[in-house]
C-alpha cells in the first residue's frame, strides 16, 4: 500500500523505522527485532540505507520480508550523495522486484572523506530521477530547527520547498524534544507553500550516550526539562529506558491532542522500547 493513500486517512497513523546491520554477522538478529516491532502492526515500517549504499541489499530483503510475513508497508530509504546513477537505477530495479513501493529518498550524510560519486548533489536531483524512472510514492526528510548545514531556517525552508515541488508526496521530521519547535516548523512550512502531509518524528532517548550522539549529529536542542530528566535518570539504564519512554509518549500525546495524525518513531531496533511506547499512547 502507498504511504501516501495511508496519510489521507482520518486516524491516526505510527510508524516505525528500523536499521540493517552493517555487517552480515548481525543480520538474523536485526531481522528479528525488525520482525518483533512489525508484529506491533504500525501502519508502516521505514528501513534505513547505508551511506553508499553498503547496506542495500539487507535493506531490501528486511523491507520485503517485513511486507510478505505481515502486510505492513515498508518505506525503503535511499541516499544518493555516494552513489552513481547506475547504482540507484539498480536499487529501484531490486525495490521494484521486490513489491517495494514506497521509497524516502534522501542525500544522506558525506562521508568524512568527501563523496566517492558527483553524480547527484542535492536529494531533488534524487526525487525527480525516481520519478522519471518509476511509479513510486516518494518521501523525503525535514529539520524542524533546520539542517545543520544550512546558514539559516529560512535557507533550509527553501530547499524542502524545493524538494517538494521535485514531487514528495511527504515529509517526515528529524527528531525533535520541544514540541513547540514542530510546531512553528509546520506553521513555516504551510506559510511557504509547503502542503504535503508532515509526519513528526519521535526518538525514544534511552541512555546519556545516545542522547549525546543524536543531538551531535542533528543539531537537534535538548530542553532542560530532558536534560534533568537524563542527569538524574542516566546512571541507572532500566529507569532511563522507562524515563524515555514516557518522555516520548507525553510528546506523541500532546502532538495528537493537538490535531497531528502522523507519528514516526525512531525505534534504534529496540522492540521492547516500540511496544512500551504503544502501551501508553491511544491509537486512535
Amino acid at each position: 500500500m502507498r504511504i501516501s493513500e495511508l496519510l489521507k486517512q482520518e486516524k491516526a497513523t505510527f510508524s516505525m523505522e528500523v536499521f540493517p546491520p552493517k555487517t552480515s554477522e548481525k543480520f538474523t538478529e536485526t531481522a528479528e527485532n525488525a520482525r518483533k516491532i512489525a508484529a506491533l502492526r504500525p501502519d508502516f515500517m521505514s528501513v534505513t540505507y547505508g551511506a553508499g549504499g553498503g547496506t542495500g541489499a539487507f535493506t531490501t530483503e528486511i523491507a520485503a520480508g517485513i511486507q510478505r510475513e505481515f502486510g505492513v508497508p515498508t518505506l525503503a530509504h535511499l541516499t544518493c550523495v555516494s552513489s552513481g546513477r547506475e547504482h540507484v537505477r539498480e536499487m529501484l530495479r531490486l525495490y521494484r522486484e521486490n513489491g517495494i513501493e514506497n521509497i524516502l529518498a534522501l542525500r544522506g550524510d558525506i562521508p568524512a572523506e568527501g563523496p566517492v560519486s558527483t553524480d547527484y548533489r542535492y536529494a531533488a536531483e534524487l526525487i525527480r530521477e525516481i520519478r522519471e524512472l518509476g511509479d513510486f510514492c516518494v518521501g523525503g526528510a525535514c529539520y524542524p530547527e533546520g539542517h545543520i548545514e544550512a546558514p539559516s531556517r529560512k535557507e533550509d525552508l527553501k530547499h524542502l520547498k524545493e524538494k517538494v515541488d521535485a514531487g514528495l508526496d511527504f515529509i517526515t521530521t528529524q527528531m525533535f524534544f520541544n514540541n513547540d519547535v514542530f510546531y512553528n516548523f509546520l506553521y513555516r512550512a504551510r506559510e511557504a507553500g509547503i502542503a504535503v502531509p508532515v509526519i513528526a518524528g519521535i526518538m525514544p532517548i534511552t541512555s546519556p550516550r545516545q542522547l549525546k550522539r543524536s543531538a551531535a549529529l542533528s543539531g537537534t536542542d535538548v530542553p532542560q526539562r530532558f536534560r534533568a530528566i537524563v542527569d538524574f535518570f542516566g546512571n541507572s539504564p532500566e529507569a532511563m529506558k522507562q524515563a524515555g519512554i514516557v518522555y516520548a509518549a507525553e510528546q506523541i500525546i500532546d502532538l495528537l491532542a493537538n490535531g497531528i495524525r502522523h507519528i514516526h518513531i525512531y525505534t534504534m531496533n529496540k522492540p521492547d522500547v516500540a511496544e512500551g511506547i504503544l502501551r501508553i499512547c491511544p491509537r486512535g
